[in-house]
Order: C-alpha cells, then sequence, then structure tokens
C-alpha cells in the first residue's frame, strides 16, 4: 500500500490527477470542500478501510483514462474561462429545469413523501445562492484575476484578493451542505418502484448537478483559488 498517498489533502490529490475523483465518489469522499483533509483523516472519520481506498486509487493511476487537462498548470485567465463556460453554463442550463422537476414532484407526492417538500425549498435556496455566486465571480472575482495575471506590472499581489475569495469558499461550504441534504432527502437519488418518470428524471438530474458542482468547487477550492493568493 501507498502510504503517502494517505498523508496527503484529498485534493491535492485529485488535483494531481483528475480521475481519482472517479474513486472519491465511489467511496463518498469529499474532495471539494473537504480538500484540505488528508486521506488519512477522512477515512477514519467515515470508517472506510484505507488499504481499500488507496487500492483503488493505485488501479485508477495504472488504468487508461481519456486525457485530462492538468489545470494547475494551465493559466488563470484559462481557469476563469473554463469555469465559467463549462460550469457555469451546465448552472444556468440546469438550475431553471430543476426547479420546475423539484416543484413539480413536490406539488403531486409531496403529501404522501414530506420529505419532497423540503427538497423543493432546500434545492431553491441553492439555485438563489448559486446564482449569486456566480455572478459574483463572473463580475467582479474573475476579472479581478484575469487582470492580476494579465497586468503588464504585475507583482505577487494575489493577496489582495483573498477576502472575496474567502467569501466564495463560504459560499462553497453553503453549497455543499445543501447537496448532502438533498442526497440524504432522496436516498442518494435513488427512486423507489413507484416513482414517475418526472421524479425519477429529478433525481438523475440531481446526481448530475451534484458530480458537475464536485468538480466545480473542486476546480476553485484546490487549484484556482490557492495559485490566485500565491501569486
Amino acid at each position: 500500500m501507498n502510504s503517502q498517498l494517505l498523508d496527503r489533502p484529498v485534493g491535492q490529490l485529485v488535483a494531481e490527477k483528475p480521475a481519482r475523483s472517479r474513486v472519491f465518489e465511489r467511496w463518498g469522499i469529499d474532495y471539494c470542500c473537504g480538500g484540505k483533509k488528508a486521506l488519512a483523516d477522512v477515512c477514519a472519520k467515515k470508517n472506510l478501510d484505507p488499504a481499500a481506498v488507496v487500492s483503488e486509487l493505485e488501479l485508477s493511476d495504472r488504468s487508461f483514462t481519456p486525457p485530462f487537462i492538468d489545470w494547475t498548470s494551465q493559466t488563470l485567465t484559462a481557469l476563469c474561462d473554463h469555469i465559467q463556460e463549462v460550469h457555469h453554463g451546465y448552472l444556468r442550463e440546469s438550475l431553471p429545469r430543476l426547479t420546475v422537476m423539484t416543484e413539480k414532484v413536490a406539488d403531486r407526492h409531496g403529501e404522501k413523501d414530506p420529505r419532497l417538500l423540503t427538497l423543493k425549498e432546500v434545492f431553491a435556496a441553492f439555485r438563489s445562492e448559486m446564482e449569486s455566486h456566480t455572478a459574483k465571480e463572473d463580475t467582479v472575482l474573475f476579472p479581478a484575476i484575469r487582470n492580476l495575471e494579465n497586468s503588464a506590472n504585475a507583482q505577487p499581489t494575489g493577496r489582495a484578493l483573498e477576502a472575496p475569495i474567502q467569501v466564495m469558499l463560504a459560499d462553497h461550504d453553503d453549497a455543499g451542505e445543501a447537496l448532502e441534504a438533498m442526497k440524504n432527502l432522496t436516498d442518494g437519488y435513488i427512486p423507489s418502484e413507484d416513482a414517475c418518470n418526472t421524479h425519477r428524471a429529478m433525481l438523475q438530474a440531481l446526481a448530475e448537478l451534484e458530480a458537475d458542482m464536485h468538480q466545480h468547487i473542486h476546480k476553485e477550492n484546490n487549484i484556482l483559488f490557492p495559485r490566485t493568493i500565491n501569486f
């Protein structure tokens, strides 16, 4: 067993080899908001067998995987562009659709399963928070990061952006809690045998939202923001 993997932060492990995110997803390991925690500590807290987790990581490292962009070596501007185009774009498309579905499912089945009424409320708050969050990144923080990197008289002044970055990190923590709540309210996005097609589509969309948010937050928490502060 490669004990060195256990001593390293889980977010750093994914930043180094993004395919490892699939292993952490299978084990329910938070590599985005909880990315600064050492793998050994995460395994201990979740009562996971560290040898089994490391074994899967080593297998993933040896396996053929599609090529990934190493965002740790790309420009900050390129990473900001990518996050806005891919992840913010995904939210602009998926959040309104999920609002319709969570409301429809809650209205039709909430009396039988009150958790669906709570889910509608949790998602509505999540949507409002994420729309505000991405707007602040699109109009304030990301332009500032681009200016920092592209200034003709650039100096290592990334720490000037530490305060707004801390606000974004707090937003990420709130988003992570909302995602966890939605997962718990839906039994891990697993439909019951009698779930209607809209209910099933909603659960699939929520699972996709969670997966995209994990990648989104990981790229900001563990790559973009630390590199910006240390610029």
